[in-house]
């Protein structure tokens, strides 16, 4: 058994203060608040910042250069071995819009990878071609279609179970049909790319959608004689709200206001493409170019935003910076994910969860991270070993490192920075939350070399053994959005 501390834990049934984790054969067996672990000192001790459980991206269409629906084994490798440089333990590679043979090939060369290191993947994220033209953002108008039985049965089969969400507009002809195909098949369904009313909302969540892809993007606006998709899905205790908080895409206000209307229902995602932590160019998003402008934000040719370069630990602390509680956001891209992808052992540092963490830094970017308590990235401060004398400099751990564990954090520079904890003041939840405050841009810490921690792609073997979920919601919401990237000035390393 190895034991972290850190000076704020996220975990359930423990406040948010020093505490620590208790890691054994790659699962959590304990928390504890305190220094000490039952009396036990920390192998590893974390100065600063937050111990939180490894963040869940459930809307990935490709990063570092690589776009997924077209990836070979070697991209698919890079990505999952340095997502977790993010913060990030888990995603969704997200397809979009494509002839239905060709997404129908995607999704079965991804079911064919061998194990990945690092980063698991939980499945797929589909995400046409079943859209409104009126809605379309990035995704080219001349594939979109209406929703066929056949269409969306040569999906489902091409690698069963494999499919985990499917985002589709609901006031197409066939889609309500489409949604309880789907939802009876397993697959959470995510209202998107939508032009559809509150009324054609709420028959979505009447028949089984669950999801709003990246709320507010793509998708007919909030009024306040008819509240669209927007207001439904703030409204509707059964839609969870993708959302892509690089203030971008959504402004930092309206981020705070879509926590507070919809507390516990909000899913941070990144919608990152092959263009995030690559160097301004010309980058493909499902078959289309997209080019970085200056500011970092991929776009078409006519200037429409395309995906994002957002980073998750990016989104946590953009989220908090605006006024969000550290809580709510750490568990906007843990928790609430796993739980909709039905995987209630990773999101939370509870015992009996997967050892999947991250050290996050007082500015709340990735400093390490653990994958099945391996550490995976990044470099962290072990505690002397007994008998050495006090005062003594503490040692290090390095990526590959067994405690249960992680991947390197990338350093850069920060959003924001917490201040110590007694200054913390109410979150929009209404939790203590730590207050963060402006710092400037950190030196970019060193990578680390290996990445550990392979997982079966479809066949995660940390499924078994799943935790009771505290707080989950039921049903999710999730808006669709059409591009951008993050403010903060960090893009994710190449």
């Amino acid at each position: 058994m190895r034991v972290i501390s850190a000076p704020r834990v996220v975990a359930d049934d423990v406040p948010l203060g020093p505490a620590c984790v208790a890691v054994e054969d790659g699962r959590i067996v304990g928390v504890a608040a305190g220094e000490t672990y039952g009396g036990i000192r920390p192998d590893v001790v974390l100065p600063a910042g937050v111990l939180a459980p490894g963040l869940i991206d459930v809307q990935v269409n490709g990063c570092f250069g690589v776009d997924l629906v077209a990836a070979d084994p070697d991209g698919w490798a890079e990505v999952a071995r340095r997502l977790p440089e993010t913060g990030v333990t888990a995603f969704l590679p997200t397809f979009i819009t494509a002839p239905v043979p060709e997404l129908v090939e995607a999704v079965r060369r991804t079911a064919a990878l061998p194990a990945l290191a690092g980063a698991r993947v939980l499945g797929v994220h589909v995400e046409g071609p079943f859209l409104s033209r009126r809605r379309h953002g990035a995704h080219n108008p001349a594939l979109l279609r209406d929703p066929t039985p056949e269409a969306v049965d040569a999906l489902l089969a091409a690698a069963p179970g494999l499919l985990r969400i499917h985002t589709l507009a609901p006031e197409l002809p066939g889609a309500l049909d489409a949604i309880r195909r789907l939802t009876a098949a397993g697959v959470l369904v995510s209202i998107g790319h939508s032009d559809a009313t509150a009324a054609q909302a709420e028959a979505a969540a009447d028949a089984g959608a669950r999801l709003v892809t990246h709320l507010f993007n793509a998708m007919r606006p909030l009024h306040h004689r008819e509240p669209g998709l927007v207001g439904q899905a703030l409204a509707d205790p059964r839609l969870a709200c993708g959302l892509i908080a690089d203030l971008h895409h959504v402004a930092a206000p309206v981020c705070r206001l879509a926590f507070a209307a919809a507390a516990g229902r909000v899913v941070l995602v990144t919608d990152a493409v092959a263009a995030a932590g690559m160097p301004p160019g010309t980058y493909d998003l499902g078959g289309q170019r997209v080019s970085v402008d200056p500011l970092g934000l991929p776009r078409r040719a006519d200037g429409t935003l395309a995906g994002s370069g957002l980073r998750l630990d990016a989104a946590v602390a953009n989220a908090v910076a605006a006024g969000v509680d550290l809580r709510s956001a750490v568990d906007a891209a843990t928790r609430l994910p796993a739980d909709l992808v039905a995987r209630p052992d990773l999101g939370r540092i509870a015992p009996g969860a997967v050892a999947d963490l991250v050290w996050l830094g007082d500015d709340l970017s990735a400093r390490a991270t653990w994958v099945g308590g391996e550490l995976v990235a990044g470099t962290v401060p072990t505690a002397p070993a007994a008998g050495v004398a006090a005062g003594s400099p503490p040692g290090s751990a390095t990526a590959g490192d067994v405690l249960d564990g992680v991947a390197p954090g990338p350093g850069g520079a920060a959003a924001v920075q917490l201040a110590p904890l007694s200054s913390a003041a109410p979150g929009v939840a209404g939790d203590p939350a730590t207050s963060v405050a402006p710092v400037a841009p950190a030196a970019p810490a060193a990578a680390a070399g290996s990445a550990a921690g392979a997982v079966a792609v479809g066949g995660d073997p940390a499924a078994a053994a799943p935790v009771p979920a505290r707080g989950g919601v039921g049903s999710a919401p999730d808006g669709t959005a059409d591009g951008g990237t993050h403010r903060d000035p960090r893009p994710v390393r190449p």
